[in-house]
């Protein structure tokens, strides 16, 4: 409604009070997720949303609150809130965050603020006159953010200047009051919320209009502007008023020279709904309508020191321990594939359930490796305790665990792990695991503990992705050998000399027919991989000499004896049942082993891939399948030379662990084929042809020449 004018005397400039920030805990916790899940790398512009309550009680200052939901789409605002559209700029260094250009910034909303007026955009959706900036530093190793919010507000060519500042109650009567209350509630029930309208007194009631219904008002200058304000302040408006008075001035300051403007503040006291505190201005409104360039603007918040310089905020004490750790341990893999490896699948990585036989140097080792890698679910098995000599070689035991006799290693690994991350799903057993050479006897109570053994180390076997074999002794690898192989699992092997090392994976048998495998052990669509090439046996284009052999025809850690394996540690001196190698070596295998299981997962055929060699320097050039490089069938190293080698070997058809007779006798008779082969010596060589093998060696002539030769045997 228009009013009277007012002498220049009289008249002051418009104020307005400044809007400010508030960020639940809960925003934090979501940015961080979008930037490790989503944004990673990417700070390109964000759209996020807030919004601003008109409700508050005497003394809290206007605010513009975020909270989990501020990155959902559609808006969700709490009830008496009015949404505000804002965009994120997330910086990946505290260096770029300095170094913005934030005045560029800022304009650059603006323009958005001074296009939606121009073009008539705010008239439909008035929300779009709310517009914030968000810049933002997350440091998610810390948990530190800096922030800078800025509200853009466009400002007038010529100052606005107020002439009066009343209550409602003092221009209205009770009966009016209750009339634009109940009219507002009908326009906003409809419309889900209204930040801005329009009033105009009808049969002396207030009947309140959504702003594009201004074309159908009648003496328009009786219209009074409307906004809820989120100020409490007794003499000021509302931040969100100056874009208001900007469309305004740009569209109606024709009929709108002189106009009331209605702050309505609606609050609830006791719960009883008041209106009572909100302001009615008289303010003199000039034109933009000639203006045709976005008009300057401010808006960026002050800190609490009244600077106007960023914030920080420090969540690293009040966000729950756990879920810090959750995020931030995977922060170097999740670097690695946004920098390097896009490819890189971390998901099937983490959800690879790994059991590790032996739980000493080479298993602590590994452990803390996978761990490395996002492996959550890690099995330990051994059946020794933690001894004296252990913990300065064994890198997840310390002193105590070695008094009173020592604590079983497995259990105390997997503790061990909890501890450095509770979020792994670590487990230890202490078991036995029956081998050939070590006869186990008739006694109905070993028999017994023995058939127990066996079963449980099938049960975890079957219960896990792979399987990595780091025990100190050659036999105790055989059983384990066996039952992954018939249960076509991934199978690592990691043994050490005194200053050499071997890392293998066994070769995977061609799936059971119907059968179904996991991703580790199929190619890209699913379908399980008889071979690794198409061709059985493929020449190498680059040496012509070299075969290529199939992940399904790769030998196993005995495929290269001509022996059953048999008790190692019998009449043996303590320096040679220990294994004595230099400090060093365990972690260069460890760390290879579980190297090459990665590569393997990233691989599209997984266990079946082919192996990769360094004949003739052909892992120098050849093309790489797996995104993390070679994927090798063994790395024998010398670290007395420092040099390693990457040689691979077929399937030996008479192996005593994976030769098809000794997987079809254990599959087909089970408990009581192991028990043969742990109590007779030589019953593995007799079965699958290694005596004959070595008789006929020993009976055949290994050179035999004609009569009129003269060379002789020495």
């Amino acid at each position: 409604m228009a009013t009277s004018g007012q002498s220049a005397s009289q008249a002051k400039q418009l104020q307005f009070a400044p809007m400010n920030s508030a960020l639940d805990v809960g925003f934090w916790h979501r940015l961080s997720r979008k930037k490790l899940e989503e944004y990673k790398l990417d700070d390109s512009p964000k759209p996020i949303n807030g919004y601003y309550y008109n409700g508050d009680p005497d003394g809290l200052p206007s605010r513009t609150s975020l909270d989990f939901n501020s990155f959902d789409e559609p808006i969700q605002c709490p009830p008496h809130c009015f949404p505000s559209h804002g965009t994120l700029l997330n910086f990946n260094t505290m260096d770029a965050f300095k170094s913005c250009d934030k005045k560029a910034e800022l304009e650059k909303i603006a323009a958005l603020i001074w296009t939606d007026i121009t073009s008539g955009a705010a008239l439909k959706d008035p929300s779009l006159l709310s517009r914030f900036l968000l810049l933002t530093f997350a440091d998610l190793k810390k948990y530190h953010f800096v922030f800078w919010f800025a509200f853009p507000a466009l400002c007038s060519i010529d100052s606005i200047n107020v002439s009066k500042t009343q209550h409602l109650n003092q221009c209205f009567s009770e009966e009016q009051i209750q009339s634009l209350q109940e009219s507002y509630d009908a326009i906003a029930d409809q419309r889900k919320g209204l930040a801005y309208f329009l009033v105009q007194k009808q049969d002396d009631l207030l009947v309140v209009f959504p702003l594009s219904d201004w074309d159908l008002l009648p003496d328009k200058t009786q219209v009074m502007l409307g906004f809820c304000d989120p100020c409490t302040l007794d003499q000021y408006p509302g931040w969100p008023l100056r874009n208001f008075l900007a469309l305004a001035a740009y569209h109606w300051s024709d009929e709108l020279q002189n106009v009331q403007v209605l702050c309505l503040r609606d609050r609830t006291r006791e719960g009883v709904r008041t209106t009572d505190h909100s302001l009615v201005l008289d303010i003199h409104l000039p034109s933009m309508k000639e203006l045709h360039e976005c008009p300057k603007c401010v808006g960026w918040e002050k800190n609490q020191k009244n600077k106007m310089a960023p914030r920080k905020v420090d969540l690293s004490a009040s966000m729950d321990p756990t879920r810090l750790a959750e995020s931030s341990v995977d922060l170097n893999l999740k670097l690695m594939r946004w920098r390097l490896l896009p490819s890189l699948d971390l998901d099937k990585v983490a959800q690879t359930k790994c059991l590790l036989l032996g739980s000493g140097t080479l298993g602590c080792n590994v452990a803390r490796c996978l761990m490395g890698w996002g492996v959550r679910t890690i099995t330990l098995v051994d059946n020794s305790t933690v001894s004296y000599s252990n913990p300065v070689r064994q890198s997840l035991f310390e002193f105590e665990d070695s008094l009173e006799g020592g604590k079983p290693k497995a259990q105390a690994a997997a503790e061990r792990l909890k501890k450095i991350f509770p979020g792994m799903q670590a487990t230890g057993l202490s078991l036995s695991i029956p081998m050939p050479g070590h006869a186990v006897g008739s006694s109905e109570d070993v028999l017994k503990q023995t058939r127990e053994d066996v079963a449980k180390l099938e049960e975890l076997i079957d219960a896990h992705d792979v399987v990595f074999l780091l025990m100190d002794t050659r036999e105790s690898r055989w059983l384990p050998t066996v039952i992954g192989g018939s249960k076509r699992k991934l199978v690592m092997n990691a043994a050490l000399g005194f200053d050499t090392y071997m890392v293998v994976r066994h070769g995977m048998k061609p799936p059971k027919e119907g059968a179904v495998h996991d991703t580790a052990s199929t190619s890209d669509d699913g379908a399980a991989c008889s071979s690794a090439c198409d061709d059985p046996l493929p020449l190498s284009p680059k040496s012509p000499s070299f075969l290529c052999i199939p992940g399904d025809k790769l030998g196993c850690y005995f495929c290269n004896d001509v022996v059953a394996p048999g008790d190692s540690t019998k009449d043996r001196t303590l320096d040679q049942q220990c294994t004595v190698s230099r400090p060093g070596l365990s972690m260069v295998a460890a760390a290879l082993v579980v190297e090459l299981l990665v590569s393997l997962l990233q691989h599209p055929k997984g266990g079946y891939a082919p192996a990769d060699t360094s004949a003739k320097d052909d892992h120098l050039t050849t093309s790489l399948i797996s995104p993390l490089g070679l994927v090798p069938h063994q790395i024998r190293g010398f670290l007395s030379r420092y040099h390693s080698l990457l040689p691979s070997s077929m399937a030996f058809n008479m192996c005593t662990a994976c030769s098809p007779i000794v997987l079809e006798r254990y599959e087909t008779e089970g408990f009581e084929f192991l028990l043969r082969a742990f109590n007779e010596p030589h019953y593995l060589e007799d079965l699958t042809g290694l005596t004959k093998l070595h008789a006929d060696t020993e009976n055949c002539d290994v050179l035999d020449f004609s009569d009129d030769e003269s060379i002789t045997s020495q």
